[in-house]
């Protein structure tokens, strides 16, 4: 049974064998090294705020344009995306059903994520529209009162 100075002495033996074709390093101290982390959050954090940058710039400058360019540029996607849903019934029912389920989901999301985001943006402009704001607390109202009894608003 080897004792325990026999052991050290062959990890130290082992030590200096493993250093010996190395050379010397410096007494420089090393950079403290960056946990992958760290580095990978701060990429995304900085892409993030550069994507906010640039997102708030086209909202902003969406937000400025005047009540019948809002109107136009919501009419843009509204007529592109309302007769896609008409399409995609019309695929689901000559058969190809996945299809048109596919086509029905991409177009209610392209409706839900693009259409209702740009309406709440260019809304207080089209509120400066007298037909629109009447139009608009009509169906606000319509709206509340069919929830009502659900126990919505």
């Amino acid at each position: 049974m080897p004792e325990e100075n026999d052991v050290e002495g062959a990890q130290d033996y082992g030590k200096k064998a493993r250093s010996a074709g190395r050379p010397k390093q410096s007494s420089r101290p090393k950079p403290p090294e960056r946990d992958e982390d760290a580095v990978s959050e701060d990429v995304i954090s900085k892409s993030k705020r550069l994507v906010r940058t640039e997102e708030g710039r086209w909202w902003r400058s969406i937000g400025r344009l005047g009540p019948y360019q809002s109107l136009a540029l919501l009419a843009v996607p509204v007529c592109l995306v309302e007769p896609l849903k008409l399409l995609a019934l019309a695929v689901a029912g000559d058969g190809h059903w996945l299809t048109g389920t596919a086509m029905i989901i991409a177009a209610y999301a392209v409706s839900l994520l693009v259409i209702e985001r740009l309406f709440v943006i260019v809304r207080p402009q089209l509120l400066t529209l007298r037909w629109f704001a009447k139009l608009w607390t009509w169906f606000a109202g319509l709206r509340r009162k069919t929830i009502r009894p659900f126990g919505g608003v």
